[in-house]
């Protein structure tokens, strides 16, 4: 019951029972199929992000990274310049030069992470708006291999998936080795512990955020390739505020914001059930504007009942 992914479990649960109740139709398999669609591609970024969060820092620019991405590689591809997928390459490694230039601000210039990433924030989002005019891009739409791998569908019963799911539990799966088995797992929570003593005994700190920066930036420059070859577009506004949300979902997983403590499969929960939030109010009819609402609240139960919890542990 200390584990911090009981709380978010107990909610999640109650979440879905609660909608399940309030509406027939939130448990059927197209509106299943429905949040399955969009569930894995802000997963994608959250997982980057539990990692960052574990080592006591975050990325307000994912929400712009997933934009810019999309938006480079269609405009390399519409203006002939080359085919699709070296243009997905280039695409992935602005992103990932995007996130070391925040990991080299970061580490090595001292200067704090909020701060170089509300200027990053701009500066991308400014990027993707001034080279498209503000205009949305038609996106590939032309059947083939990286259309499959990105975008491809697949019917499970009566539920429809994208191929994007098997790229979360991949990179899900991915992100717990991590975390849990390999050596930089232990540096990574060291870092967000007490970085002073972490480098005392030998950890490469500034190292480790870089990669781990350059590590979130391409997990949100994936994610929006992914959602632009689902939708057929690539907009310069898509992601707007994707980097509150995806936090919100690392936090209520039971990541801790300050860092030192990271759980994967809380993260896993968390995304679950924001997407679940954002589903089932408008299933029952309560506009979604009042989604932040919603968010604001779970996570301050969530944040109540995990430390009645701990306080309850600690006693015994």
């Amino acid at each position: 019951m200390r584990s911090p992914q009981i709380a978010s479990l107990l909610i999640l649960v109650a979440v879905v029972a609660g909608f399940g109740f309030a509406s027939s139709h939130f448990l059927s398999p197209l509106n299943i199929s429905n949040m399955m669609a969009y569930m894995p591609e802000l997963g994608i970024i959250a997982l980057g992000m539990t990692l960052l969060l574990t080592a006591g820092e975050f990325d307000l620019s994912v929400g712009a990274v997933f934009a810019l991405g999309p938006v480079a590689v269609m405009l390399l591809v519409q203006n002939g310049e080359m085919v699709i997928g070296p243009a997905l390459l280039i695409g992935l490694l602005i992103c990932i030069a995007i996130g070391a230039i925040n990991g080299l601000i970061v580490a090595k210039v001292g200067i704090s992470s909020f701060l170089v990433m509300l200027s990053m924030l701009l500066i991308v989002r400014g990027a993707a708006l001034y080279i498209t005019q503000g205009f949305p891009l038609s996106s590939w739409d032309q059947p083939g291999f990286f259309v499959t791998l990105l975008a491809g569908s697949f019917t499970v019963g009566s539920f429809r998936l994208y191929t994007s799911l098997w790229w979360f539990i991949g990179l899900t799966l991915l992100t717990i080795y991590i975390l849990r088995y390999a050596k930089i797992g232990n540096w990574i929570s060291a870092i967000g512990s007490n970085r002073n003593a972490a480098v005392a005994r030998g950890v490469p700190a500034d190292a480790v955020k870089i990669g781990l920066f350059v590590l979130t930036s391409a997990f949100a420059g994936l994610a929006g390739m992914i959602s632009a070859f689902r939708i057929s577009a690539a907009s310069p506004v898509a992601g707007t505020g994707y980097e509150l949300e995806v936090i919100a979902m690392v936090v209520v997983g039971g990541t801790a914001l300050t860092g030192g403590r990271g759980t994967v499969l809380g993260t896993v929960v968390g995304v679950l059930m924001l997407r679940a939030i954002r589903n089932g109010i408008v299933m029952v009819g309560v506009p979604g504007l009042a989604y932040n609402i919603f968010v604001g609240a779970i996570i301050l139960v969530k944040l109540i009942l995990h430390a009645l919890l701990q306080k309850n542990a600690a006693r015994r």
